[in-house]
């Protein structure tokens, strides 16, 4: 990239990820393992933790100058990039999926993955006061337990990054195929996967200013469409009744069932943990962890009242084709409730939304891919390529959209669960690291506040998060355990059986300049 990695300002009272954390009580500071100390010289290597991120950037960041990242997002802002990632709209591509698992009670399995996802948030929360300056679950892990095993949870989560373009190659193809059935679904790909590719790899500019847009614009349709099917529930159709306990429970409800639709709902709220990214550029770090939870309250808050209204319009998933219920409800939800006219604004507030987080999604997993093979992680001279006329990481941007084009070839199903292996896996060590931060490494354990936010809490948290993964589609399970399979093998033999050091990788290293979503001349890649 032509513009010199970024400096990261730490203002008066904030911290910075390769910082000592703080401690209560005017404690000594607790230094971060891998970490140079008086007692440990930088020339002393440690074995998987020589060379972290947080001293690769900060060796790339003290050796050139380049513009700095402004604090200038306020709480609303962070949680408004939030949701644009998460995209609200989503709630209506699954709804028929869901609705045949759980035997219509779609709602339910919305509040149960919000209920699971709470306690990870809180987590995320805690981590991101502590290592503001990084926003991943592989990040935590590296510097709260491991390095190999930050690895190995990075290298799991890579599945989800990797598969979320192909997730919006999917919902695209199927909102054409419902407005122009004559056009086969795989031209729809192909066109708009090149479309995407091609933009990325000629820009990585931040689209956070057009995500706010869409987000507002999406968020709009909602509200019409609530508002529509109300009236409708009113005079009498679907449910006959506008208030109604049967979207969440009924006679023939099994909560195996809706564990089941909460693993598929999971892949919806993807995106709360994102905002941890903009640590860096929020006017003071102490309101992420708020952020971080409004974001996921405020998204589950969305798709409940969604999925409520929409269950109570169609009962019975049997209102579906087969075909929309495999790919995407929404453009039958939309010419169903109010005609042509409807399913086409309806289409319109998914198709942008949609794009928005493809753009975003790709040109992320395209960094994180570019980080790595910077580091070595990957063939340095295939990912770790930038091209001299673009300026942006044209191999790994290519090798992503070869990837995307293979929804073609599947359903949302399918490659739902399989991100939502990664997603859970990730979230899962989220909760661990607190555990390992605060009350083993700190000792944060002696006092029942101390036992109850830094072990109860994020136990409930793993234990949860578990119970989701555990009840994930057996193909995407098996799948997802073979990939990680992959990464260990693959560490052993970065690592030389664990004899020598391993750069990690993180997509928030400041290698390119460009921060996934980062808004306006701050990224100006």
């Amino acid at each position: 990239m032509p513009a010199p990695p970024r400096r990261h300002p730490v203002p008066p009272g904030a911290t910075r990820a390769d910082s000592p954390a703080p401690t209560p009580s005017g404690a000594p500071p607790a230094v971060p393992r891998h970490q140079p100390t008086d007692a440990t010289p930088d020339r002393a290597p440690h074995p998987l933790g020589g060379a972290t991120n947080d001293n690769l950037a900060a060796t790339t960041a003290a050796s050139h100058s380049g513009a700095k990242l402004a604090r200038t997002l306020g709480l609303w802002s962070i949680v408004g990039l939030g949701l644009g990632y998460m995209t609200p709209t989503v709630v209506f591509d699954t709804f028929g999926l869901v609705a045949e698992k759980t035997n219509n009670v779609v709602p339910a399995a919305y509040a149960v993955a919000l209920v699971v996802l709470v306690f990870t948030a809180i987590s995320y929360g805690k981590m991101v006061r502590v290592i503001p300056s990084a926003g991943s679950a592989y990040t935590y892990a590296r510097e709260s337990i491991h390095p190999g095993v930050g690895f190995v949870v990075g290298w799991t989560a890579l599945i989800d990054y990797m598969l979320l373009p192909m997730v919006n190659a999917l919902i695209l193809r199927s909102y054409m195929e419902a407005l122009f059935p004559d056009v086969p679904g795989f031209i729809w790909v192909i066109v708009f996967t090149a479309g995407v590719t091609g933009v990325i790899y000629l820009t990585m500019r931040g689209t956070s200013n057009v995500n706010m847009i869409l987000l507002v614009f999406s968020i709009l349709v909602m509200t019409v469409f609530v508002v529509m099917v109300v009236v409708q529930l009113v005079g009498g159709a679907g449910a006959g009744t506008a208030v109604s306990i049967a979207p969440f429970a009924h006679s023939e409800v099994q909560f195996g069932a809706v564990l089941a639709g909460a693993t598929v709902v999971c892949f919806s709220f993807i995106g709360f943990d994102a905002v941890s990214m903009y640590s860096e550029e929020a006017k003071t770090p102490k309101i992420m962890p708020r952020a971080i939870l409004l974001t996921l309250v405020a998204g589950g808050v969305i798709f409940l009242v969604a999925a409520y209204v929409t269950q109570l319009r169609f009962p019975d998933s049997t209102a579906f084709p087969q075909e929309a219920i495999e790919d995407s409800t929404l453009p039958e939800i939309g010419v169903q409730v109010g005609g042509p006219v409807l399913q086409a604004v309806l289409t319109a507030a998914g198709f942008a939304a949609t794009l928005a987080s493809w753009l975003a999604s790709h040109a992320s997993v395209s960094r994180m891919l570019m980080v790595m093979g910077r580091n070595n992680v990957l063939p340095r001279r295939i990912f770790g390529f930038i091209n001299p006329k673009t300026h942006t990481p044209t191999f790994s941007i290519v090798i992503v959209g070869v990837v995307s084009l293979l929804a073609i070839a599947f359903t949302l199903e399918q490659i739902a669960a399989y991100i939502n292996y990664g997603a859970l896996v990730a979230f899962t060590f989220v909760n661990i690291s607190v555990i390992a931060w605060f009350a083993v490494r700190q000792g944060r354990r002696k006092t029942p506040a101390d036992i109850l936010s830094y072990i109860v809490m994020p136990a409930i948290g793993m234990v949860l998060t578990g119970l989701l993964w555990v009840n994930l589609d057996m193909h995407a399970l098996i799948g997802g355990l073979i990939w990680t399979g992959i990464g260990v093998v693959y560490l052993l033999v970065l690592t030389r059986g664990f004899r020598r050091p391993i750069a990690s990788f993180d997509e928030n290293e400041p290698v390119t300049g460009f921060n996934k979503t980062m808004p306006g001349p701050r990224s100006e890649i």
